[in-house]
């Protein structure tokens, strides 16, 4: 029988599930066959006993096709028939169960939920027991809508306690039926999570620890996981996965766990930390899970884990330590984390309007708003953690709202100070700002895509990197060097309130730079130490990256070559050498820059002849993209002509897009942009190209270089954004989030 005042019904629907009961795995079985097809489902083991949000961390995050932790399982709808085979295997007992079935809380990373999870001691939480079951075995199934990017998933009936799944379009909520299983027949939870009384199966079994048939509640065999199936090899059962000294009972829940395991589906076991999910086997083993769900806070622990586990200093010490109950705050009122990533960019473009008065008063209100614009970047990705609302569409967001908003206050800076007194003519450095800051951010997507998935890393220069992570301030010193997000919007903020845009632009173009030269080194040393294999998957994103259009295609095929250790990257560098050295020694109006440009477009086609297996060849995207930024750049400068800078800002901002577009697609798993599209804006050298002829042959008339380069920044951004929202909006891809910490 259920323990008097369980909570695990109340609980389920908490997290927006409705809750049916089922007497035995036929009864799941039709249950299963009344749920819609694109809705996810779930098992919950009625005598579960554990904090809510170790059933949250098991049962809604969208990412993975199932998940679990002690006697509680979930699956996407992809995985619904692998579950559909699981329990009709389970429904004859007699039959043996694949070998290898996993069935325990293995110890498995979250992204989002670090190790720090672990470090909440006791501190006097109230979180009561959920759920309990006298009798030896028992289960719970419950469903819920299918998570896609851009769609409302809600289930009627289905409420949230405290709101803060309420109206999410964009980032998914588990929701939908949730069904009490007993084969034990004894009892289970109905609708309301109230007791009620279910048809009994006299003499059930249940899998033994080999799948083999056993007597419903004896006991597994020696060195057997509690779930009732033998761990896998090296496995460990997460710490809090099941309260101290309590061997827990065979759980029906976990066996069909183990079943799809054995049959390839993968199925995530989050990292719980000191959180507890138990199935007590007796009231002995329920008391002492109440006491441990009792004696840990499990709010506590939800509000840590909506910290990324890596991040800067100023994130980490002056941000994240309120913005996390910001982000609560958001999420006991219903706001999702889309419009918490739209609210930081309209503060950004506020703070842009506002330094582009020019005024001083504008200036100070432009660092204050900045910095409050990126208070609400931090909340929107610790929303998405604390609520477990990730979506394709909201990384996607939060990625590219965050060079928009970088990006759109250089402008506002370049504006005011033309507007200021004096007049001071910054846009050159804008540009610089924003060509240096793009580049950066090239070489750390080119480098983690070559190396995110390589084997056999023996680099000495990583080795050294891992022992100066053990001495902590050497840690944070690292960190801070490479300027990251947190550090240089704070330095952007002060430096805008207290001095000008000149000096502000001077400042962020030298960290900027320190910065680049510093993790490209280091890069560069671990790349030649290191022995490692490029998988097939990094050589095609590496390809992608490199944007290349079809001039370079045609030369690649009339070069094809085998693959060269250091070619591709000396041939970039040549390359970019040539037109960058060339458009600034011929300057404005000169047909020099178009040779050059032609040069470069020939030697770029060589540097992908082949594929990039070399130890440097993850160079090649950001030198491709020095050449196109840097050549436009010089040009506008050299050119003289009102308005080139302001449009060439324009045009490189429209071309940057499309490089962080492709670069968002590839880490979502679903590859570039089509192919048409890169052949339809020229690819890398074909701009070259024809910004270098545009200034040949329109440097004799008025505007014209300026207008010229503003229709093909129209032309650009109009065909990239088409493309990119159509994309983002309708995806199929899988919902991500960026939880590296790397510095953006």
């Amino acid at each position: 029988m259920p323990v008097a005042g369980s909570s695990l019904g109340d609980d389920l629907r908490s997290l927006g599930f409705d809750v049916r009961t089922a007497a035995d795995a036929a009864g799941v079985t039709e249950e299963l066959a009344a749920v819609p097809a694109h809705e996810r489902v779930a098992l919950v083991d009625p005598r579960f006993v554990g904090h809510v949000h170790a059933l949250r961390l098991a049962l809604t995050d969208p990412r993975f096709p199932a998940a679990a932790t002690r006697g509680a399982l979930t699956v996407q709808p992809e995985a619904r028939t692998a579950l559909t085979r699981a329990l009709a295997a389970a429904a004859h007992p007699g039959e043996t169960a694949p070998a290898g079935a996993a069935g325990g809380p293995e110890r498995a990373s979250v992204p989002g939920a670090d190790a720090r999870d672990g470090d909440a001691g006791p501190v006097g939480g109230d979180a009561g027991p959920s759920g309990g079951d006298a009798g030896p075995s028992g289960g719970a199934v419950a469903s819920g809508a299918g998570h896609r990017p851009g769609a409302t998933v809600r289930a009627p009936g289905a409420v949230h306690a405290s709101g803060e799944y309420a109206g999410s379009p964009s980032r998914t909520r588990p929701s939908g039926a949730a069904t009490a299983l007993d084969p034990s027949g004894a009892t289970a939870l109905d609708s309301s999570g109230t007791a009620a009384t279910a048809p009994g199966l006299s003499g059930a079994t249940a899998l033994g620890p080999a799948g083999t048939a056993a007597a419903d509640g004896s006991a597994p065999a020696p060195g057997a996981h509690p779930s009732g199936a033998t761990a896998a090899p090296g496995a460990t059962a997460a710490p809090g996965a099941a309260a101290p000294g309590a061997t827990g009972a065979h759980s029906w829940v976990d066996a069909i766990a183990a079943r799809l395991d054995a049959e390839g589906v993968p199925v995530h076991r989050p990292e719980l930390g000191v959180l507890v999910a138990a199935v007590p086997a007796d009231a002995r083993e329920r008391a002492t899970a109440a006491d441990a769900v009792a004696a840990v806070d499990d709010e506590r622990v939800r509000l840590r884990a909506a910290v990324k586990s890596r991040d800067g200093f100023f994130t980490t010490f002056c941000i994240s330590p309120y913005s996390r109950y910001i982000a609560r705050w958001c999420a006991r009122r219903g706001l999702t984390p889309n419009q918490v990533t739209t609210a930081s960019l309209l503060t950004a473009l506020i703070a842009a309007a506002c330094a582009a008065t020019g005024t001083r008063p504008g200036f100070v209100s432009a660092g204050v708003l900045l910095i409050a614009s990126f208070v609400l970047d931090c909340t929107d990705g610790q929303l998405a953690r604390y609520s477990l609302q990730y979506s394709t569409l909201g990384a996607w967001l939060d990625a590219t709202f965050d060079r928009a908003k970088e990006y759109a206050y250089y402008a506002g800076l370049a504006l005011g100070a033309a507007r200021a007194g004096g007049g001071d003519d910054v846009w050159a450095l804008a540009l610089g700002a924003m060509v240096l800051q793009t580049c950066r951010h090239v070489v750390d997507f080119a480098f983690n895509e070559a190396n995110h998935d390589a084997t056999g890393n023996t680099s000495p220069t990583a080795a050294l990197s891992g022992r100066l992570d053990s001495v902590g301030w050497t840690v944070w010193a690292r960190r801070m060097i490479v300027l990251p997000i947190g550090e240089r919007w704070a330095m952007i903020a002060v430096l805008t309130a207290f001095t000008t845009p000149r000096i502000t632009f001077y400042a962020l173009l030298v960290g900027c730079a320190l910065a680049a030269c510093y993790t490209t080194a280091g890069r560069v040393l671990r790349s030649l130490t290191r022995r490692a294999e490029r998988t097939d998957r990094a050589v095609r994103a590496l390809a992608e990256l490199t944007d290349s259009g079809p001039l370079a295609e045609a030369v690649a095929k009339a070069a094809a070559r085998g693959a060269g250790s250091y070619l591709a990257p000396l041939s970039a560098v040549l390359g970019a050498a040539a037109v960058l050295a060339g458009t600034a020694a011929g300057g404005f109006g000169s047909w020099l820059p178009v040779g050059c440009a032609v040069l470069y477009a020939v030697l770029a086609g060589v540097a992908v002849a082949a594929p990039l297996k070399g130890p440097l060849d993850w160079l090649v995207p950001p030198l491709f993209r020095a050449a196109e930024y840097g050549t436009i750049l010089i040009l506008a400068a050299r050119s003289e002509v009102n308005g080139a800078l302001p449009a060439a800002f324009g045009l490189v901002a429209a071309v940057a897009y499309h490089h962080y577009d492709t670069v968002y697609r590839i880490r979502g798993g679903t590859g570039a942009p089509p192919h048409r599209l890169v052949r339809a804006i020229g690819g890398h050298e074909g701009r070259t190209v024809v910004v270098t002829a545009a200034a040949a042959l329109l440097h004799d008339q008025n505007q014209g270089f300026t207008i010229a380069l503003t229709a093909l920044a129209a032309a650009l951004a109009l065909a990239v954004l088409i493309e990119s929202i159509r994309f983002w909006v309708s995806s199929g891809a899988p919902a991500v989030h960026d939880e590296t910490g790397e510095p953006a």
